[in-house]
């Protein structure tokens, strides 16, 4: 809110007149408490005649500064002491915006830790008032890279207007936005296909492929289950196969997950990290087994050492950042039986060796009334058990590989 204290000159009502005049809907004042609009044009022209015909200096001071038609160069511009300028207070006795220094200075004297700078645009001043970013002109507009994975076309774009046409409509869209390409293009790899992966001139690895294969399989088994997942795909928050089983025993909560350095990529080293509690003698960190180092198997194999370790009569929560494998064992498994383990194109079904282990554990722990639940948390989110889980799938990397 602009504004400006009572007992303000003629020639502060004119320049505030001759703002409001430029435009109304964004310049306000107030004087005693009413609004601007309350000053007719001809009072405010005539407090102006007032003041420049008893001005004791004898000089007449221009209303607008001509600089303000635009013609004049910023730079410029910021010299002219006749340029209107916007005291912004953030802090102070009553912050807002003022028109002159005398007022500013009334509402911060004396304030402890009071902040305010002057503008020469009200817009400027207003952000500052509101604790927002002050963009100048001369500041490049920052680099938006979107990424779209699945939609009817998919690619990096800096417009976003493209990238909403390539999601709109499209069942299942996969986007994001990022400030660097790389991370796009990290992205695009992780959720694209191989056709999204090479449409942004990147080279297919032998075990992305294998993960495609896989989110082809997800995308069929998204239609078999409506409504579980949410706007974008995998979005689970808890689920269990072990509906009507309730158990007496308090449930135990195991943070489950899995790293590879290099994933997808020869070479790769993946580990396993299952955390149970602090200092606790059941805490895993390994390195992932046989010659398939991909995330995915890690993610599965540190749920499937949770359920070797726990007790079988033991109520659990794995709580993992995988909705893949959450997916995998409460969801998609449903068809992949019925499927005999193919997938919708004749293939077979990537890591069905752990997915099987898995189920087999939860329907055993099913047959003697302990419950298996599964529960979704975004990765990296500061959540103590999930960084702890992390700490130990990455160590378990970093170890010898076991075949």
């Amino acid at each position: 809110m602009l504004r400006a204290a009572p007992g303000r000159t003629a020639l502060q009502i004119s320049r505030t007149y001759a703002y409001a005049k430029q435009s109304p809907a964004t310049y306000y004042s107030y004087s005693y408490g009413a609004p601007l609009s309350a000053l007719t044009a001809a009072a405010a022209t005539a407090a102006a005649h007032r003041y420049n015909m008893s001005s004791s200096a004898g000089k007449k001071r221009p209303l607008v500064s001509s600089s303000s038609s635009g013609s004049t160069p910023q730079k410029k511009r910021r010299t002219d002491p006749n340029m209107q300028k916007y005291y912004a207070v953030r802090t102070g006795m009553r912050p807002g915006v003022y028109l002159t220094w005398d007022e500013c200075q009334s509402q911060t004297t004396g304030f402890k830790g009071a902040s305010y700078k002057s503008f020469l645009s009200i817009e400027e001043a207003q952000a500052f008032v509101a604790g927002r970013k002050v963009k100048s002109k001369d500041d490049p507009e920052p680099p938006k890279f979107y990424a779209v994975a699945r939609g009817s076309y998919t690619g990096i774009f800096s417009d976003w207007d493209k990238a909403r046409d390539a999601i709109k409509g499209w069942k299942g869209p996969k986007y994001k936005k990022f400030p660097t390409r790389e991370e796009a293009v990290d992205f695009i790899k992780q959720w694209g296909d191989a056709k999204a992966i090479e449409g942004i001139g990147e080279k297919v690895e032998e075990a992305e492929e294998e993960d495609d294969d896989s989110e082809e399989d997800e995308e069929d088994e998204v239609e078999l289950d409506a409504g579980v997942l949410g706007d974008e795909m995998f979005e689970v928050e808890e689920r269990s196969i072990t509906k009507g089983v309730k158990s007496k025993r308090p449930v135990l909560e195991i943070h489950t997950d899995g790293s590879s350095r290099g994933n997808g990529r020869a070479g790769a080293a993946a580990g396993v990290g299952v955390f149970f509690d602090i200092n606790d003698s059941r805490n895993v960190s390994e390195r992932l087994r046989g010659p398939v180092q991909t995330n995915q198997r890690a993610e599965l194999t540190a749920i499937l050492r949770a359920l070797e370790i726990a007790d079988l009569r033991q109520p659990v929560r794995i709580v993992t950042d995988s909705q893949y494998s959450i997916n995998c064992v409460t969801v998609w498994v449903k068809s992949w039986e019925k499927k005999d383990w193919k997938t919708s194109t004749g293939g077979d079904v990537l890591n069905q060796d752990l997915v099987k282990a898995i189920v087999a554990r939860m329907r055993a722990r099913e047959a003697v009334g302990s419950e298996t639940m599964f529960k979704w948390i975004k990765g990296h989110s500061m959540n103590p058990g999930n960084e702890a889980a992390d700490r130990l799938a990455v160590a378990g990397a970093a170890k010898p590989m076991v075949k």
